[in-house]
């Protein structure tokens, strides 16, 4: 068989491929059932695979060049091989294949090219590591695939001796390497490839692929040419892959990414996940507004603010509690028709002023002492204890505040007080807070 022939017979070879894989894929295989997500990783797949091949060596190969003899042989071949998936696309795949190489001169004037009629070559071991790409695995047509084309590159090493005239290889007495203890010569090959692969079940598919092996040297038929170009050869195989792993997980080589996302876009608990997820966003949304509710304007968010309800224009500290009331404008009064200070607190069941007080009655005697004028000094009391000790209890605390501005120099006229008990409290007297809100004197100006 020539390299005319060669040629022709894969054209035919690969259109019938051609023409197979187009019957097989016309029909849709239903999509593998599985729990496998399209982030899940690798784990969540069969990625590991053995095969194990054989079919026809020759000393050429498809795209052509030089060749030291002008006929060749086709032999057996045969070897296996481990691929690990490491994507939807792509993988690592060890080869190991042994057989043999042959070719004559029977075309050459008188049979022979320098002497040299046939030559034999003893490929021990072919060993590569090659990139496998599937280039058919996304299919925007097909939910699964039951053909699929891929391509093949890597390198490797190669070992062999070549018997020239009829000489057996394996009984040759010449020793190779640079201590000449070695039997076998050994070179770098380049490997490149294409195939075809047939989903035979969810384990086992069916392979036919061609490999071009580039030899990086020029001693593969024993004959060294005038070039020195180097030498070639070619392995097509055909051969079983049995995927590896748990039969609960699907083989990532005929995986779909496309219909997977598809599906999961599509799955009713993930769109309840999304409407449960949207709920949550907008109960977050309105606990944040909560927090942010300021119902009388003072700056306080509610949940924070010891005093609810302060006047408008205020000054709050940073429990919200009034320091400062609004001043009244020259000749204008405020809403209740006064201008106020800031309340004076007291201790449970005391009418005793707290020494904190004192700046703050200070201010007010400044006040009245220099713009004359009157205030209106109101007690209050919490809801402890009867009604009528409660209102006792608040005129003492109005006299107390009473007492110190005319001490301080406030004319006794000019300060007004009254007594209200348990009657008009600010804040609830169901808890604590409330209830120290409540024991207090509110002073303003009339």
């Amino acid at each position: 068989m020539n390299y005319s022939t060669l040629k022709k017979g894969v054209a035919a070879s690969l259109v019938a491929l051609v023409g197979v894989s187009s019957l097989a894929s016309a029909q849709d295989a239903p999509a593998t059932s599985s729990s496998a997500k399209v982030f899940g990783g690798r784990g969540q797949y069969r990625t590991w695979s053995l095969g194990v091949n054989a079919g026809v060596l020759a000393p050429v190969v498809l795209t052509g060049g030089s060749n030291d003899f002008t006929n060749w042989d086709v032999n057996l071949g045969y070897g296996i091989s481990l691929r690990k998936q490491l994507g939807h696309a792509f993988g690592l795949e060890g080869n190991v294949f042994r057989g043999k190489l042959s070719g004559n001169n029977e075309k050459a004037p008188g049979g022979a090219r320098a002497g040299v009629r046939e030559f034999e070559t003893d490929l021990a071991y072919s060993a590569d590591l090659r990139g496998v790409v599937n280039v058919a695995t996304v299919d925007f047509l097909r939910r699964e695939n039951s053909v699929n084309f891929f391509v093949t590159a890597g390198y490797g090493v190669a070992a062999y001796r070549a018997a020239l005239n009829g000489a057996d290889p394996k009984n040759l007495p010449e020793v190779y390497g640079d201590n000449r203890d070695k039997k076998y010569i050994k070179e770098a090959y380049i490997p490149v490839g294409a195939g075809i692969k047939f989903k035979v079940s969810d384990r086992v598919s069916f392979n036919l692929a061609y490999t071009m092996n580039f030899v990086d040297g020029d001693n593969l038929n024993g004959v060294y040419s005038a070039t020195g170009s180097k030498d070639k050869f070619s392995y097509s195989s055909a051969g079983l892959e049995f995927s590896l792993g748990s039969k609960a997980k699907p083989n990532l080589d005929w995986v779909n990414p496309l219909a997977m996302m598809y599906d999961e876009l599509k799955d009713p608990s993930l769109r309840q996940e999304v409407e449960a997820l949207k709920n949550r966003v907008s109960n977050v949304e309105k606990s944040v507004d909560d927090l942010k509710k300021d119902s009388d304007g003072d700056g306080v968010a509610d949940m924070f603010d010891k005093e609810p309800n302060s006047a408008p224009g205020a000054v709050v500290d940073g429990s919200g509690r009034t320091i400062k009331f609004p001043e009244q404008t020259q000749g204008t009064s405020n809403n209740s028709g006064v201008t106020g200070f800031e309340t004076i607190g007291f201790e449970f069941n005391s009418s005793v002023l707290k020494t904190e007080s004192y700046p703050t009655l200070d201010k007010l005697s400044s006040v009245l002492r220099e713009n004359g004028g009157k205030v209106t000094v109101a007690g209050h009391a919490s809801s402890e204890g009867t009604a009528a000790y409660n209102m006792k209890l608040s005129k003492d605390r109005a006299n107390s505040v009473k007492t110190y501005l005319v001490n301080s120099g406030v004319s006794a006229s000019s300060v007004v007080t009254k007594g209200y008990g348990e009657t008009k409290p600010i804040a609830s007297n169901d808890t604590e807070e409330g209830r120290i809100q409540n024991r207090r004197v509110e002073t303003s100006r009339n």
